[in-house]
């Protein structure tokens, strides 16, 4: 996917987790934090960041802040959004009869139900923007909702479905995403259990560019 009208900036701070102030060109501008996590290891003061420039003249906001420069060199995009946005372009590609977002499972909502013939899949994304030594890991901020995602799919691969959890890295150079469980072991307990349920886990790695992020790769087919 790509943004239109995006400018280089430098962050200042992050009054709250919806928002951030920035320099761009010397003039402090206000952005709208496209990420919710804490994001503690790039927003910070003086990070080179890339916004969008908004066209809605009735938000708060002029600009949605859509990536980071990361102390290391890597640029990372934080865009909440992009992750499911990119799956759905990827699972158009592949050889489905149908495809139905948003699907109503238990008590939650999967981001993605799939048909190929008289096989039904689930499918959650999850987007990673932290890493570490190479390595990506996911949640960045304790998830309860993320855990209840991961025991629905564990009951929906007993009715026999074929489920599985993606992880979009948000970011170029890492393959692998693995549970955070310093941050939230409840997570990382549940991802072991899904993978002895039958659950796939999914990589999907990206190239990012401050106007881009494509998926490039991954590591396996839902349909294999």
């Amino acid at each position: 996917m790509r943004y239109s009208s995006v400018c280089r900036g430098e962050f200042v701070n992050r009054p709250n987790r919806f928002i951030a102030n920035v320099i761009v060109e010397g003039v402090p501008v206000t952005a709208h934090v496209k990420n919710t996590g804490r994001c503690r290891e790039l927003l910070l003061s003086g990070a080179e960041v890339y916004l969008e420039k908004v066209e809605n003249t009735q938000r708060k906001t002029a600009y949605d802040l859509v990536a980071v420069r990361k102390t290391n060199g890597m640029l990372i995009n934080i865009d909440s959004q992009a992750p499911n946005k990119m799956v759905r372009e990827w699972l158009d590609q592949q050889a489905f009869d149908r495809i139905q977002p948003e699907f109503c499972y238990g008590h939650s909502r999967v981001d993605f139900c799939m048909e190929k013939g008289n096989q039904r899949f689930l499918l959650e994304v999850k987007g990673c923007t932290l890493e570490r030594d190479g390595l990506g890991f996911f949640p960045d901020a304790p998830t309860a909702r993320g855990t209840k995602h991961l025991r629905e799919l564990m009951k929906a691969a007993s009715e026999g479905y074929n489920a599985a959890v993606a992880f979009v890295i948000q970011m170029d150079g890492v393959s692998e995403v693995r549970p955070n469980a310093e941050t939230d072991p409840k997570f990382a307990e549940a991802l072991k259990d899904a993978e002895k349920a039958g659950v796939k886990v999914l990589f999907l790695m990206c190239h990012v560019e401050p106007d881009v992020i494509e998926i490039v790769q991954m590591n396996q087919n839902m349909l294999d």
